[in-house]
C-alpha cells in the first residue's frame, strides 16, 4: 500500500493480513455455526425440550429461548468489549469462542422434558444465554482486529470477509443438518440424530483455538497501549461521556436496527415461513435457503469493496429502503412458487373466523403456561398452527366462534366445557375435512415447488442482507477511536442485531396468529427499516475516509 498525491495504490493482501482475515473469519465461523444450530433445528428443540406445554406455545417458546441468546449479547458486549479494550482484541476473542464452543456442545448432551421434566428447558434457556454472551463479545472483536490490520482504502473490503461469517456459519450449519439427516433417515434424526451437530462443536472449537493461538495483538492497539493511552474505564468513556454516546446511538437508530431486521428476515425469517407457513419439508426448505446463501455470500465482499470508493452510508441506505418496499411481494412470490395449492386454496375459498373480539387474546405466549381455552381462542390457535390465512369478523358478545372455509361453517367449542376433550377431537377432524375439501393442503407437495423460482427469491433476499451488511463493520470501526472502538462498536451491533434482529421471529409469528393474515408479520421489518432508513440519511455521516490510526 503506498499514498501518492494524495491517492490511494492498492498493493495485493499480504501474507500476514491474509492469515489474520482467515484465522479471524474462521473462528467466527465456527462460533456462528453454533449459534445458529438452535434457529435452525427448533422443530426438534421445541419436542424435545419444551414437550410439557401444548404445541403452539412450544414452539413459541423455542422462538423466544433462541431470541435469548440475542436477549444477552449486548451484555456481552460490554463485559468483553471492555476486556478488548482494555487487555486487548486477540485473548478476548479467544475467551469468547471457548465458552461458545463449550455450552454449545453441551446442548448436544442434555436430556429432554421427558427425562429431567423443568430442568431440561432450563439449562437449555442457560446455554442460550451462554452463548449470546460468547457473541457478544466476538464480533466486536473480530471486526475491529481486521479492521486494525487494514490498510486505509481496503478496509470496507478487508471487514466484509467477517461480515460473511454469519451467513457461512449459517450455511455451514445447515450443510451439516441436511448431511447428517439424509445419512441416517427422518426417523432416526428426529429421535436423537439432531443432537450430533451439536456433539460435532467440539471438534470445531479445537480447531478455532488453535487457529486464534497463531495470532499476534492488533497493530494498532499495541501502539496505543506502549504510549500508555489505552482506557482505563472504557465503559464509562464510552457511555459516560456524550460525545461518544451520541455517536453509539446514532449507530443503533440510525444504522444497526434496520441492518438487523433485514439480516434476519433474509436468513430466518424466511426459513422459519417456508417450514411453519408454508409447510415446505424441512430438508427441502435447508437446502433452498443454503443454495441462496451459497449463491449470495460473495456479495458481502462486492458491497464492502464498492463502499471503499463510493461510502458506506449510501450503499446501506439503498438496502434499507429496497428492502421495505419490496418484502411484501417477495414473500407473496415465495408462497407462489413453494405452495401454489396453499395459494389457490386462499383465493378461493377464504376462510373468516367469527367471533365475539371479547374472547380474542394476543397468543402470545413466552412461558407456555396460559391456556387458549375461548372459542375464539381455539379457532384462532388451530388456524395459526396451520399457516392459514384469515379475516376477523366481530360476532354479538357470547356468540361461540365460527371458522367459515368458503361456503361451508365448522362450529367451534368451549374448551372451558366438561366434555371439552371430546368436543376437541370433533372439531378438529371436521375441519381437517373441510380444508381438504376446500383445496387446502396439509403440507406443500414437493412436485409443485419451483425450485429455480423459489431460490431466485430467496437469494434476492440474502442479497438484500449482504447490501446492508457487507459494509457496516468497516462504518462501525471507523465511527469510534481506538481506545474503545471495541466497547463502543459492540453495543450498538448487538443491541440491533441482538434485539431488534433476535426477536423477529418470534414477534412475526405472534403478530400473525393475532392478525390472521400470514404476511402481517413483515410489518415488523419494514417499519424499523424505514424508521433506521430516515434517521440514518438525516444524521449519521459517512465515516470511508476517517484516518482510524489517528483516532486513539
Amino acid at each position: 500500500m503506498a499514498t501518492v498525491g494524495g491517492q490511494i495504490s492498492h498493493v495485493p493482501m499480504t501474507r500476514d493480513e491474509k492469515r489474520v482475515i482467515f484465522a479471524s473469519s474462521l473462528g467466527a465461523i465456527f462460533e456462528w455455526y453454533d449459534f445458529y444450530l438452535a434457529g435452525s433445528l427448533a422443530a426438534f428443540i421445541s419436542k424435545s425440550f419444551f414437550s410439557g406445554v401444548n404445541p403452539t406455545a412450544a414452539f413459541i417458546f423455542t422462538l423466544l429461548s433462541f431470541a435469548a441468546g440475542f436477549a444477552v449479547r449486548p451484555f456481552g458486549a460490554i463485559v468483553f468489549g471492555r476486556l478488548g479494550d482494555m487487555v486487548g482484541r486477540k485473548y478476548t476473542f479467544l475467551i469468547t469462542i471457548v465458552i461458545m464452543g463449550l455450552s454449545t456442545c453441551l446442548v448436544g448432551f442434555l436430556p429432554g422434558y421427558a427425562a429431567i421434566g423443568i430442568a431440561s428447558p432450563v439449562i437449555f434457556i442457560g446455554m442460550r444465554l451462554l452463548q449470546g454472551l460468547a457473541l457478544g463479545g466476538e464480533y466486536g472483536g473480530a471486526a475491529t482486529y481486521v479492521a486494525e490490520h487494514s490498510p486505509p482504502g481496503r478496509r470496507g473490503f478487508y471487514t466484509a470477509w467477517i461480515q460473511t461469517t454469519a451467513t457461512l456459519g449459517l450455511f455451514l450449519s445447515l450443510l451439516v443438518i441436511v448431511g447428517v439427516r439424509t445419512t441416517m433417515g427422518e426417523d432416526a434424526f428426529g429421535v436423537w440424530g439432531w443432537r450430533i451437530p451439536f456433539v460435532a462443536s467440539i471438534l470445531l472449537l479445537g480447531v478455532s483455538v488453535w487457529i486464534r493461538l497463531q495470532l499476534h495483538e492488533s497493530p494498532v492497539f499495541e501502539r496505543i497501549k506502549a504510549e500508555g493511552k489505552t482506557s482505563k474505564a472504557p465503559l464509562s468513556e464510552a457511555f459516560g461521556q456524550w460525545k461518544n454516546l451520541k455517536v453509539v446511538i446514532l449507530a443503533l437508530v440510525g444504522l444497526t436496527a434496520g441492518q438487523a431486521v433485514v439480516w434476519y428476515t433474509g436468513q430466518f425469517y424466511t426459513l422459519f415461513f417456508l417450514t411453519q407457513t408454508l409447510k415446505v419439508d424441512g430438508t427441502s426448505a435447508n437446502i433452498m435457503i443454503a443454495i441462496a446463501l451459497l449463491i449470495g455470500t460473495p456479495f458481502f465482499l462486492f458491497f464492502g469493496s464498492l463502499s471503499d470508493r463510493i461510502g458506506r452510508k449510501p450503499i446501506i441506505m439503498a438496502g434499507l429502503l429496497i428492502a421495505a418496499l419490496t418484502y411484501f411481494p417477495l414473500f407473496k412470490a415465495l408462497t407462489h412458487y413453494t405452495n401454489p395449492a396453499l395459494e389457490a386454496a386462499t383465493a378461493k375459498s377464504p376462510i373468516v373466523v367469527i367471533a365475539d373480539p371479547g374472547e380474542c387474546s394476543f397468543q402470545f405466549n413466552p412461558v407456555g403456561t396460559a391456556k387458549f381455552t375461548t372459542s375464539c381462542d381455539i379457532a384462532k390457535s388451530a388456524l395459526s398452527r396451520a399457516g392459514l390465512n384469515y379475516d376477523n369478523v366481530a360476532a354479538p358478545a357470547g356468540t361461540i366462534a365460527q371458522i367459515r372455509v368458503g361456503d361451508t361453517v365448522v362450529n367451534t367449542f368451549d374448551g372451558r366445557a366438561a366434555d371439552a376433550k371430546d368436543q376437541a377431537k370433533t372439531f378438529e377432524k371436521t375441519l381437517a375435512v373441510t380444508l381438504k375439501a376446500a383445496g387446502y393442503p396439509p403440507k406443500a407437495d414437493p412436485a409443485q415447488i419451483n425450485w429455480p423460482m423459489s431460490i431466485v427469491v430467496l437469494t434476492i433476499l440474502v442479497i438484500y442482507v449482504t447490501i446492508v451488511y457487507g459494509p457496516i463493520a468497516a462504518m462501525l470501526v471507523e465511527m469510534f477511536p481506538t481506545r474503545i472502538r471495541y466497547t463502543s462498536m459492540s453495543l450498538p451491533y448487538h443491541i440491533g442485531n441482538g434485539w431488534f434482529g433476535g426477536f423477529l421471529p418470534a414477534t412475526a409469528f405472534a403478530i400473525v396468529a393475532a392478525k390472521g393474515n400470514i404476511y402481517s408479520g413483515l410489518w415488523y421489518p419494514i417499519v424499523i427499516a424505514l424508521v433506521t432508513f430516515v434517521i440514518g440519511m438525516l444524521f449519521v455521516r459517512e465515516t470511508k475516509d476517517s484516518d482510524i490510526y489517528a483516532k486513539d
